[in-house]
């Protein structure tokens, strides 16, 4: 009942989707679990995670975020990759080559100014001054859409349900009744024994449960 918050913590500044894979692997090594599947939430849908979790041929369940949007412009589904010639399609059928992939692994297509600047539709597609569209998507993409895919199944319904049941019911528990809502002391190693504490009081509740 513990598991999830008897792991190593990191600063408050970094997101619980940062340290994921080394707080999994570090599971599985100490416990000894053969994880076949796991449900996140959307915060943890990152193209890192999903290629981690493929890489580790993990069945990976995680919820949908809604893409951000801006009022008034295509939406970025509207523009259709090739993966043959390795391209994007607008909305008027004109072709979008990539140019150059950044630091953080994001692969930049950009469309012909020279066509862009009389297109009809340009206020709808993009605000730069020199006509040009730009598309991202990162070398990861493909393990995000196969993630994505799982959370449709009914498999994948199933497991990403019982995370109300192990985790987030962990978590209420904690902050409900083990003041887990706030941090009691300062840095990491104090944040980390109250963390521990908690752990090991859920765990001897539990274990009192099954032995009754």
């Amino acid at each position: 009942m513990g598991e999830p918050i008897s792991l190593p913590m990191s600063p408050g500044n970094v997101h619980d989707s940062i340290p994921y894979l080394e707080r999994l692997d570090r599971q599985r090594l100490r416990f000894g679990f053969e994880t076949e599947s796991v449900g996140l939430d959307a915060g943890y849908f990152t193209a890192g995670i999903c290629k981690g979790l493929n890489d580790r041929d993990i069945y990976g369940v995680i919820s949908y975020r809604r893409p951000t949007h801006r009022k008034g412009y295509f939406y970025k589904r509207e523009y259709q990759y090739d993966p043959v010639h390795d391209h994007y399609t607008c909305p008027h059928n004109h072709n979008l080559i990539y140019k150059t992939t950044d630091r953080n692994g994001y692969r930049h297509y950009k469309s012909d100014a020279s066509v862009c600047i009389g297109c009809p539709d340009r206020e709808r597609c993009t605000s730069d001054k020199k006509a040009i569209k730009t598309v991202t998507r990162h070398v990861w993409k493909d393990h995000k859409e196969t993630i994505n895919q799982h959370r449709l199944t009914e498999g994948g319904r199933l497991i990403y349900a019982r995370r109300k049941e192990t985790v987030e019911r962990s978590f209420a528990d904690a902050k409900e009744h083990h003041a887990y809502r706030y941090a009691r002391f300062r840095g990491l190693n104090n944040g980390r024994n109250q963390c521990l504490m908690v752990a090991a009081v859920q765990n001897m509740k539990k274990i009192a449960l099954m032995a009754a």
